[in-house]
């Protein structure tokens, strides 16, 4: 009796499965199940599909022309395609877009999107599958977009279903976000030379999570970060500013890409297990697309699988997107782990991060932590110049350090804090500090002192590290009324050229941090882009040992 319920088991377990594969793949091809179904199949793409793809011009030279389509039917992508640099003209693209349950027999799915001049189907370079497809027309729109749209059972749950389109800008752009792609050539508009080209990028599919990797010692106890500066990113190439040699590699010097060239060659060289990005990763002024300047960066990170955090600087919200918009795009990237940060406390962009010790270990060796230093002076008459941390970031940063101390202390080892920050601290220009590097400019420090030094000092932290000076590339050790060394704080040294750097020929600089855990010792140096000390580690300098702030070596 009991075999013969197995065996019936069995049989019905066969015959369910084989019904399944059946309606399956009947499904593909005729939609023979339910709509509401297909949320639920993860062949399916949640969310909704792209049916149709259009661009306008408006003019105020034509009261007639406009910018907005219904609203009922088309979504507006909400970037200017001139960059609000035409006095007169300004276009957008507006996308169709329906959930797959709202699908009619009468919609159509695009599958497939480019820009150019010529029509793809007569292209030479023609694919097979747009002979496969050969039912499913390239349609024209304006700006030079051409769009394959297709009605077959099943359009809409294919890996070729375009369900984002979005517009980056600059002969430069890159896409750094998972499962999109730039498409085509740039969008034919008569933008001029001054204007940074659009360029479609769509995703197919649903939106791929991004990889996080956890921070963590390598088996050799050593752990290294590298600081990042003041790259003053653009939407295009940019204009490099203080530029040495001005001749450089025989041509024009162009900001970003030589910026970015000399990012690559450190990373390849050093091979970092973390950067930190310390503000002003944006140039403000000429990043119309705050977006096409941050993918640059983060897309050359991805590449080399290298995690980062980031904070802000006083020129990153200048352009296109606030300090909230940017941060929710970058926590949002492959590698970042990049946090807003509690939203009761003043900045965006106060948090930290903890690296785990070596092995398959869960307690922390390295904390660091990241603060928003903010911008310019929110009282300009009593404090001139900068803005400064504020008390309920200080109890923030006091809270959360004492609050992981107890677990700290389950460390076998001895454990190491650190700060980042993008405007110097007013202690940067105390008197009897130890330099060790070059001072070049005056601290542009706040001009009220909110006590977060004697915070950083009481906590336990070793270092704090910002930018914001871009020609300053020094370390600077505090000590304590005994005299005995108290805290280290460094300078990154811009590394990018569309900032200034014109204080008695500076080079532009990237800061390390060596960690090594076994010794509980701390190493920095520095790498210059160009010049005779190229491929040195210039001004190498221990900073912590055996767990506590020291003095640098005589001789």
């Amino acid at each position: 009796m009991t075999r013969r319920i197995v065996r019936t088991i069995i049989q019905v377990s066969v015959a369910a499965v084989f019904s399944f594969i059946v309606i399956f793949f009947l499904d593909r091809n005729f939609r023979v199940l339910p709509n509401a179904i297909h949320t639920y199949l993860p062949s399916h793409h949640h969310g909704s599909v792209i049916t149709d793809i259009t661009l306008t011009k408006c003019s105020s030279y034509n009261l007639f022309s406009s910018c907005k389509l219904d609203t009922t039917i088309w979504r507006r992508v909400e970037k200017d395609l001139y960059l609000g640099k035409s006095l007169m003209s300004s276009a957008y693209l507006h996308v169709q877009r329906k959930r797959e349950e709202e699908l009619t027999p009468d919609d159509k799915v695009v599958v497939d999107v480019t820009v150019g001049r010529l029509n793809p189907a007569t292209s030479s370079t023609k694919s097979s599958k747009d002979a496969d497809d050969a039912d499913e027309k390239w349609e024209s729109r304006p700006g030079g977009i051409w769009i394959k749209r297709s009605s077959k059972k099943g359009a809409s749950d294919s890996k070729d279903a375009v369900t984002a389109l979005d517009v980056l800008f600059g002969d430069d752009a890159v896409e750094a976000r998972p499962g999109w792609a730039i498409t085509g050539t740039q969008l034919l508009l008569d933008v001029g030379s001054s204007i940074p080209a659009g360029h479609i990028t769509i995703r197919r599919g649903a939106q791929q999570e991004a990889i996080k990797p956890i921070p963590r010692v390598r088996d050799n106890g050593r752990f290294k970060i590298m600081q990042l500066a003041d790259l003053h990113l653009s939407t295009g190439v940019g204009h490099c500013r203080d530029a040495l040699p001005e001749d450089w590699n025989g041509g024009k010097c162009e900001a970003d890409p030589r910026t970015l060239d000399f990012v690559a060659k450190v990373l390849e060289e050093e091979k970092p297990d973390l950067v930190v990005l310390s503000g002003d990763q944006v140039n403000g002024e000429t990043a119309p697309d705050t977006q096409s300047a941050i993918f640059k960066y983060a897309q050359l990170l991805i590449k080399h699988k290298v995690p980062y955090v980031s904070i802000f600087g006083n020129h990153d919200d200048e352009g296109s997107m606030s300090r909230s918009a940017q941060m929710d795009l970058i926590e949002q990237l492959p590698y970042s782990l990049s946090r807003a940060g509690p939203e009761d406390i003043d900045g965006v962009g106060n948090y930290y991060i903890e690296v785990l010790a070596k092995g398959g270990s869960g307690h922390s060796a390295i904390t660091v932590y990241l603060l928003d230093t903010h911008a310019y002076s929110p009282n300009e008459r009593k404090f001139h110049g900068y803005d400064w941390i504020k008390k309920n970031q200080i109890d923030w940063f006091r809270n959360t350090a004492q609050g992981l101390k107890k677990k700290h202390k389950e460390y076998t080892r001895h454990h190491m804090d650190v700060a980042f920050i993008h405007i110097p601290i007013p202690e940067y220009v105390k008197e009897n500090l130890t330099l060790v590097g070059d001072w070049k400019e005056p601290a542009t420090s706040p001009a009220y002192n909110s006590g977060f030094y004697d915070a950083l000092v009481e906590e336990g932290i070793s270092m704090v590290s910002c930018g914001h000076d871009h020609v300053n590339e020094y370390c600077a050790m505090s000590t304590t009324e005994e005299h005995k060394p108290a805290l280290w704080m460094c300078y990154g040294g811009a590394t990018g050229f569309g900032g200034y750097a014109g204080y008695g020929g500076y080079h532009r600089k990237i800061r390390i941090f060596d960690f090594n855990t076994n010794e509980a010792r701390i190493t920095t140096w520095k790498r210059v882009e160009w010049g005779e000390n190229t491929g040195k580690r210039l001004d190498e300098l221990i900073i912590v040992d055996a767990g506590r702030v020291v003095a640098p070596m005589q001789g």
